[in-house]
This record gives structure tokens, sequence and C-alpha cells, in this order.
């Protein structure tokens, strides 16, 4: 009589595959959660000999779990709104560290902001990444948590260049004096403010003059000057000469900034003139330079690539990190670890790491996080057919045991 062991092998294996479709449903709005599915395989069979044409009689020994796959497509995007949160689309896993040095890996990007300022996972690991130093990434150096909190700032720049739109007006009488101001920043993002003078010596001719405060050097009386010389015009009121830039240069300030030296563009790049002489007023359209103050850090966003810029107090735009994502040669061999994350192993093969877009890893989408790839209709379908093959299962150790009862009841019968 068949053994009792083959459906019962039968049993087993079907609870285990609905214990896999059941944790697929429970995850099914867990954010980053890949579905798995049961492979199964026959096993052993036992050979009975041949038949007359010499083939094999053998009959199999059950079923078994061979494997448990782990499906890897990509889930859908929700956008959360929340600056932390970052999705992956494409291959790779985010990269965290737990409080003993130990290193996972997750596709759950709903993270969080410690009390450190640092990115975090619902758990508390800290996500891993590259720094940045003064808005520069060093993609070359060693992961370290990342840091977004409202502690970073953005150190000041001294101002390097600086421009003016101004026209002079052509109808003014000789040894007339239009005066306008732009401020400045040093190193230490004190401001200065450079007082531009131009005196109409000739007709198409004006003489300028740029000043700063004596103070500002430690000095007292008339003001500094930084920068003399001519602007001649055209008939047309366009600028000959000089072009290019003319160079404002600041020394000994009182404050013990670093000495500047300012590049005061005269013409675009195109060759137009900035300073122009028509018969209109006297007036300064627009004023630019490119130095700032100390800003600190007011808001940040995750780029495609894992940037994350920051948006400063002082209105600059900088780099504060990049998220490292990892990739492995086989994702099959990553063994589990709870809580949304994997771990490496000798079967997946050693972690890559790397930045986002670059090595065959996916892109990031910010403020945004990948939901569950269950699909609801797929699962139920699976679980009505492993449902079907348990209750085949257990219809066959019924079989069995209603055999076994009337071989034992024959036995037992008078006359046997």
């Amino acid at each position: 009589m068949a053994s009792f062991s083959i459906p019962l092998s039968g049993l087993a294996s079907s609870t285990e595959a609905l214990d896999i479709i059941s944790n697929n449903l429970a995850n099914m709005n867990t954010v980053g959660y890949k579905g798995a599915t049961a492979n199964f395989q026959d096993l052993f069979y036992q050979n009975y000999g041949g038949d007359g044409a010499g083939d094999p009689i053998q009959v199999g020994a059950g079923t078994s779990i061979a494997s448990v796959a782990t499906n890897y497509t990509n889930g859908s995007l929700q956008n959360t709104g929340v600056s932390s949160n970052a999705a992956i689309t494409g291959n790779g896993f985010f990269v965290t560290e737990q409080a003993n040095g130990s290193v996972e890996y997750t596709r759950a990007g709903n993270f969080t902001v410690n009390s450190a300022g640092q990115l975090v996972t619902t758990d508390g690991q800290t996500v891993m990444g590259f720094p940045a130093v003064n808005g520069v990434v060093n993609q070359g150096g060693a992961l370290s948590p990342l840091q977004v909190g409202a502690g970073l700032s953005s150190p000041p720049s001294a101002t390097t260049a600086l421009q003016q739109q101004t026209n002079l007006n052509a109808a003014a009488p000789v040894g007339t004096t239009y005066s306008t101001s732009l401020a400045v920043y040093d190193s230490l993002g004190e401001s200065h403010v450079l007082t531009f003078n131009y005196t109409m010596s000739a007709a198409n001719t004006w003489s300028y003059q740029v000043t700063l405060p004596a103070a500002d050097t430690g000095g007292t009386g008339a003001p500094t000057v930084l920068a003399t010389g001519t602007l001649n015009f055209d008939s047309s009121g366009n600028l000959t000469s000089p072009t290019g830039s003319v160079p404002v240069n600041i020394t000994n300030l009182a404050d013990g900034a670093a000495d500047m030296s300012a590049a005061w563009t005269l013409t675009t790049p195109t060759g137009s003139s900035l300073i122009t002489q028509v018969a209109s007023p006297s007036t300064t359209a627009t004023t630019n330079q490119n130095g700032y103050v100390n800003g600190t850090l007011q808001s940040y966003s995750i780029m495609q690539d894992g940037i994350i810029q920051g948006q400063f107090s002082n209105g600059q735009t900088q780099a504060i990190g990049q998220i490292a994502l990892a990739s492995f040669a086989n994702n099959q061999g990553l063994q589990l670890a709870g809580g949304d994350k994997f771990r490496g192993t000798l079967a997946s093969g050693a972690a890559v790491v790397g930045t986002a877009g670059n090595g065959g890893r996916g892109t990031l989408t910010g403020g945004a996080v990948e939901l569950s790839n269950v699909d609801i209709s797929t699962e139920f379908t699976n679980l009505i057919v492993v449902q079907r093959a348990f209750e085949a299962d257990s219809r066959v150790v019924t079989t069995f045991d209603s055999i076994s009862n009337q071989t034992i009841n024959l036995q037992a019968s008078p006359g046997n």
C-alpha cells in the first residue's frame, strides 16, 4: 500500500505555500515589500525495476518546497510630498546601517529624520550615502550617515563678479554726476556698499570712480577710492571702451576678511553694453553680484541621481549629500531580514555600491515611496490553486486511512 508520507508531504508543502501567500497578502500595504512565490519539486523516486521494454518503473515519494523566489519587479510609486521620502525605479537597494555597524539593504524609502538630523529608516537605521563639503559631493569617499537636519549651513562667499545695467543721460551738461550703489560681500559674509560715481566730462565721455566708506577699511573721512577710469561711447550710445570687465580690488578690510578682487562686468558675453548713454534720465535698472552671507538650511529635495539639494536662507541651493544605492549579482541570493530589510550572502555576491543612474542602478524619485508589488488578483488565484491541492492531499490521506482500516478489518474477520 502507498505510503502516508506522500500525501503528507503534499499537505506540508501546501501549508508552506499558503503561508507565503498569506504573508504576501498581509504585506500588500507595506512600503517596498517584494512578493514571494513558492516553487515545488518532486522527491526522490523509488525504482522498482524495469518493464518489458527495459524502461524503469519508478514511483515518486512526494513533493517539497524547492525554493522561494522573490519578485523584484518595481512596485508602483505613490507621491507623499515628504522631502525625506525616496523611491527607486529600476535596480538597486538603499544602504542602511544599524547602531552596531552592521549593514543591511532595503527598497522601503519612507525615511524620516532623527533628532541628530540624520536620514533614517522607520526602525531607526541610518541611511548611508556620500557626504558633501561646500556643495561638492565626494563620491570616492567612504559611506556615512546623511545629514539633512536644520543645523546645516551654507558658508558665506566673497563677491568675485558684479555688474549693473545703467544708462547715463547723454543730454546732461558737462560736469553732471550720477551716483548709484551696490552691496557686495566679503569672505566673512559682511556687506559692503560700493558707490559708483559717473561724471560727464565731454560729449560721449564719462569718468567713473568706485568708492567704499572709509570706515570699512578702518579709516575716517573721505571714502576710499577703489577704481577710476573713463567710459567712452559711440554715436549710438554704446560703450566702446573699456570693454569686458574692470577690476575692483578691496584690501585691508576692518573686519579681518580676506582681500577682495571683483570683476566689474561692462559688456555681456555677446558684446552688448551694460552701460549705455542715451538721452534719457540717468538710472540703474538692475544690479547683480555673486557674493552672499552665511545661510541656514530651510528645505531640501532628493534628485533623480540621489543628490540631496539643500535650499538655504541666503538664497543658495547646494548639494548636502548623495544617497548611495547597492546592486547585487544575484538578488535571489539575498537573505530576508525582516523590517523590509535584506542582507547580502555568498549566493547574492558582494554589494556593489554607487550612485543612482550608474552601473545598472535605477533612478530615484524624491517625495515618493515605492509600494508593495503584490498583485491581489494573482495572490487570490494562487490561493485557490493551493487550497485545492491541500484538499486533494487531504482526500488522499483519508483514502489511505480507509484502506488501512479495511485491511485491518479483513485480518480481524472470523475465519482469517
